[in-house]
């Protein structure tokens, strides 16, 4: 069997490859690394673990079984309800407790679901971490009795504490703004529209009434098709929209063109320099950033750090450098002074804060990342080991690199999952980005099928 913990936990379809059995042996296994883990940090009494979970109709049962793994394991359990990933992480920190979990399958179709767990601090695990919970699952062990069982206790005030921080890190208010918000029908449903109407926005709702089998269906990040209509039908001047867990955030401007992560990084990145509050003017991004955001960063005199694919690299870059700002193309920001993981409510309110501020309108602030032209394309059933290794496919990528030179960018990444090569291709025009690919495209089968 492969590694259970995928790149953000482990994910599958739900009373399938994710089942009640497995997440209850899961907790028991997390609660015996990450609570002991707690008291090595000189957390007295029994260990806590927060556990929230998305609207996923699935969730009502694998939450059940997780809160009976981590109780029979004695540990006190406290309930949060429907709230996004970063709800749950900040509450981790915040009670003090000793692990977090979340179940939810994020930007996933309805029917999977996924399960999350955070360390103390609300923090994402290192790999060795989720090893040694995977080494313990299932194996032999001492069951607490009596008043050594752990408890259950809901705590009704999560989402309180948690959108009252939110508000507490805005620079400034976001009143006079008309925005649309798009929950997924996810995480965020409420609390999102209700972190912008306090922070002063005029808000209009779509799909923020989650019924457990509407989550990501057609709506949200990753159909902005709803949105984009809105936002022109009610003459707003943005409109923001949440994943299922609301870790992402992606919005839209007046006109309804597309403002994604790369935008929101250089905005943030700049709004945050002039507030003094950007460290080592930096902002970390992964190899899958538009090469029009690094040029637009460097023309303001700003470095970007670069890293692999997935938050959680770009989470290890900004412990590393003391960084700051980091994220994804997709929407997933990290404001590392305020949140532990990417938190779309909190990129929302920082990136409307800036219209609110500045005075000018998204379209307008996004504008000063110019995107190249991009074209990607999957390659199967070829040997994705060799990407790095084979002599003529090298030779193939140099030559597009010397051709496209400043003004393009090539790479070729094998999935992590498929046997597929991802061609990726910029230039200065769409013709010249998909005319790169192709010939690399042909490089690729020939050298690797």
């Amino acid at each position: 069997m492969g590694r259970l913990f995928g790149t953000d936990g482990v994910r599958g379809l739900a009373n399938t490859d994710l089942t009640a059995e497995l997440a209850l042996d899961l907790a028991v296994a997390a609660a015996h690394v990450l609570g002991d883990a707690g008291a090595f940090a000189g957390h007295e009494g029994r260990p806590v673990a927060v556990v929230g979970r998305d609207p996923r109709a699935s969730g009502e049962f694998l939450e059940a079984a997780v809160v009976a793994g981590l109780a029979s394991a004695g540990v006190d359990v406290w309930r949060v309800g429907v709230l996004p990933t970063p709800a749950v992480a900040f509450l981790t920190a915040e009670l003090d407790a000793d692990l977090g979990v979340v179940l939810s399958a994020s930007h996933n179709p309805m029917p999977d679901n996924g399960i999350k767990f955070l360390a103390r601090g609300g923090h994402k695990l290192a790999d060795d971490v989720e090893d040694a919970i995977e080494a313990h699952l299932r194996e032999e062990w001492t069951r607490p009795t009596g008043s050594d069982v752990g408890r259950v206790s809901y705590h009704a005030e999560g989402a309180e504490l948690y959108v009252s921080h939110l508000l507490s890190t805005l620079p400034n208010r976001l009143d006079g703004l008309r925005v649309v918000v798009d929950g997924a029908n996810g995480a965020a449903s409420l609390v999102g529209p209700d972190a912008l109407r306090r922070a002063g926005a005029d808000v209009v709702e779509i799909h923020t009434e989650p019924d457990g089998l509407n989550i990501n269906e057609g709506c949200g990040s990753t159909h902005l098709g709803d949105l984009v209509a809105a936002v022109r039908a009610q003459g707003a001047d943005a409109g923001v929209a949440f994943d299922g867990d609301a870790d992402r955030c992606l919005a839209v401007d007046a006109e309804g063109d597309v403002v994604d992560g790369d935008h929101v990084l250089a905005i943030l990145g700049l709004a945050m320099r002039e507030r003094g509050v950007l460290a080592h003017d930096t902002v970390v991004a992964t190899v899958m950033a538009n090469l029009g955001f690094r040029l637009a960063l460097e023309e303001q005199s700003l470095t970007v750090v670069e890293t692999g694919v997935g938050d959680r690299y770009v989470l290890e870059a900004m412990r590393d450098g003391g960084f700051v700002l980091g994220g994804e193309q997709s929407g997933h920001v990290i404001l590392a002074d305020h949140a532990t993981t990417g938190d779309g409510v909190l990129t929302a309110l920082h990136l409307l804060a800036r219209v609110a501020q500045t005075g000018r309108s998204l379209g307008d602030l996004a504008a000063v990342v110019q995107k190249l032209p991009q074209v990607l394309v999957n390659v199967r059933d070829v040997d994705k080991d060799r990407v790095d290794s084979d002599e003529s496919l090298q030779a193939a990528v140099s030559a597009a690199e010397s051709e496209l030179g400043r003004t393009g960018r090539v790479l070729l990444r094998p999935s992590g999952t498929e046997p597929v090569v991802r061609v990726m291709v910029e230039a200065a025009t769409a013709a010249q980005a998909q005319d790169v690919a192709d010939r690399l495209v042909d490089a690729v089968r020939t050298s690797l099928g």
